[in-house]
């Protein structure tokens, strides 16, 4: 017997944040439940109980029995699902279901399911596909806002969940708030705080700070002269990397487009770098290091985001757009080789127009990198 959806208390019952950040907050609960092993329900119809496939333990998955009724299943991305069940899946599905055996639902085996960086398992294990359950796209996207894996061991809820939620200090989100999850963040950001910040490359600048209410997720604008007297300002959306931006990576061009980007600005007297939290396309410093991993087995970089389980860019453009909007800025001219982040711009109100080249040589190392973002990426470099 399956439950029916659980009622979850009204989000804007005695609290001073708007209801949008109570969601979004709830919504980050659970990713972070999840991040540490611990189940999660998603609420809807037939509400799913729900375990991250890598962060999986002994303790997690006995407590996800224990909430649930019913034989578990595997939720996984779709490009990871052919790889695990041996098959090709239905195109356009954001989420495919196998039935898991018993021998394999311990950590050592999930983590090898999710992640094919992990030691493979032994032999060939053989996943029977499943139908998949309503829910299971919203148990996909939760566990890609926790920046894990996108692989889930899921099962419907008890009929009695509702009372268990207190007892087990379960977590629970609707699932119509987590795939409303991207629009949410833009509308709840706000702008926290503001210094001046002189930078070697740009010493008149000033960096304003800006934070999701519910997340807690911080973006960053370097704000240098005073882009608001120009007609149409020269603007960058740069995505952090720890790895070029701070390292000096030799993999990537980033640190080359941060520090061209500011000296640009300066030399022109003003312009606005959005310095955005959505390292690696948006799937977070681990993933990114798994899907270098496997380009060194010969993947390129989009192909290696997509066996791990994700777009090929999973950025969400529209808190730039807010960003440039409490900014007072709508109308830019962007420093940009990407096609999309000038269409993601202008489909949320900033008028873009025109834009300004920003290559640079290949070192030698990221030559094939450069390459891929041309070939497969659409990003003009010539």
């Amino acid at each position: 017997m399956t439950s029916s959806p659980v009622r979850l208390p009204d989000p804007s019952a005695q609290s001073p944040l708007p209801p949008e950040a109570l969601r979004l907050r709830r919504v980050h609960r659970a990713a972070s439940d999840l991040r540490r092993g611990l189940p999660v329900l998603i609420d809807g119809p037939t509400p799913l109980v729900l375990i991250a496939a890598e962060t999986a333990g002994d303790d997690g998955i006995g407590e996800l029995a224990a909430l649930t009724d019913g034989p578990p299943l595997l939720l996984l991305a779709p490009v990871r699902a052919a790889a695990v069940l041996h098959r090709p899946v239905e195109q356009g599905v954001a989420a495919v279901a196998a039935h898991m055996p018993a021998d394999l639902l311990s950590p050592e085996p999930l983590r090898s399911l999710a992640d094919p960086t992990a030691p493979p398992l032994k032999g060939r294990p053989t996943l029977e596909p499943a139908s998949t359950p309503a829910l299971a796209p919203a148990a996909i996207a939760l566990l890609k806002i926790g920046r894990l894996l996108p692989t889930a061991v899921a099962a419907p809820a008890r009929a009695d969940i509702g009372s268990r939620l207190a007892d087990r200090a379960l977590v629970a989100v609707a699932a119509e708030d987590v795939l409303a999850y991207p629009a949410a963040e833009a509308l709840v950001l706000r702008r926290i705080a503001a210094a001046d910040v002189p930078l070697a490359d740009a010493p008149e600048s000033r960096i304003v700070a800006f934070r999701a209410e519910g997340s807690g997720v911080e973006h960053l604008a370097i704000v240098i002269g005073k882009p608001g007297t120009a007609a149409a300002p020269l603007v960058r959306l740069h995505s952090e990397c720890f790895t070029g931006d701070l390292l000096g990576s030799m993999r990537c061009d980033c640190g080359e487009q941060l520090r061209g980007a500011l000296r640009r600005m300066a030399e022109e007297g003003a312009g606005v770098l959005l310095y955005l939290a959505q390292e690696g396309r948006g799937i977070g410093l681990v993933n990114k290091l798994r899907a270098y991993a496997l380009q060194d087995r010969g993947l390129d970089t989009l192909d290696a985001n997509r066996v791990l389980g994700w777009g090929a860019d999973e950025r969400n453009f529209m808190i730039a757009a807010t960003m440039l909007q409490q900014l007072g800025l709508t109308e830019v001219r962007l420093l940009t080789n990407n096609p999309d982040k000038l269409a993601a711009l202008q489909a949320c109100g900033i008028a873009v127009v025109g834009r300004e080249a920003h290559a640079f040589a290949p070192n030698g190392v990221n030559d094939e990198y450069l390459a891929t973002k041309a070939a497969r990426f659409g990003h003009l470099l010539d």
